[in-house]
């Protein structure tokens, strides 16, 4: 089939950016283990899919909820995050079909999940990670730094959440190093709030196909890597 003829390319593509973190983590003194690659698989078909999942590309991130929903049940062996906005009428299906959420920017959003974990799945908490806007560019989603530790004081008792970490997307620059600032802040964000939240995990999900290693240099324990997986893609609608 022509997706098994895909699993060589996509396993060469899956060393070389785990090569690429393992350079990154060792410049900050870091172990590689320490970094989760998540695949992002924005209109990549499910039959492409399957081949990433066969190349040991396991995990996948997807943008849109009803893009996931066509692709859950024809990737068997695949374990699925959202790594994009999450409207609250989708919230249920989320819950449905992601083992965890990275783009959390409300309480509003929170308590609905919360509510509808504990209907649906009550026996396994969600996780999910709070997006926080960093650059407070007014075209990204997430809470403004300033308003995350009120967030927790409302989130960490949620019993249906699990708090992993923080969540940012860096800024779009000509050259990668120009997003270190972004992701240096979200760190430090995230050790100012651990100390006094010890609720909030102190995962951190940040840097993209441009500028993943300089996300890893700055601590980074997941990457959302999709371009420099699967190629270029045509762009999706809105």
């Amino acid at each position: 089939m022509a997706g098994d003829r895909e699993v060589p390319a996509l396993r060469e593509a899956r060393d070389r950016v785990r090569e690429r973190i393992a350079q990154a983590a060792g410049r900050a003194g870091r172990n590689p283990d320490d970094v989760t690659l998540v695949a992002v698989s924005k209109l990549v078909p499910a039959e492409r899919l399957r081949a990433a999942v066969a190349a040991g590309l396991t995990l996948l991130g997807e943008n849109r909820v009803q893009e996931a929903a066509t692709k859950h049940d024809a990737v068997a062996g695949a374990r699925w995050h959202l790594v994009g906005p999450l409207q609250s009428n989708k919230a249920r299906l989320a819950v449905e079909l992601f083992e965890a959420i990275e783009s959390v920017d409300s309480i509003p959003l929170a308590d609905r999940l919360d509510r509808l974990v504990r209907e649906l799945r009550p026996a396994s908490a969600l996780t999910v990670y709070l997006q926080v806007n960093v650059d407070r560019d007014p075209t990204k989603a997430g809470f403004e730094p300033e308003a995350v530790e009120p967030a927790l004081t409302a989130i960490e008792g949620l019993p249906g959440i699990r708090l992993a970490g923080l969540m940012t997307v860096g800024r779009v620059v000509p050259d990668p190093e120009g997003a270190r600032p972004t992701f240096r802040a979200l760190r430090e964000l995230s050790g100012a709030l651990t100390a006094s939240h010890p609720a909030l995990g102190d995962g951190l999900s940040m840097g993209m196909s441009d500028d993943f290693e300089i996300a890893v240099e700055e601590g980074a324990t997941v990457v959302r890597v999709g371009r420099a997986l699967f190629g270029e893609r045509p762009d999706a609608a809105p």
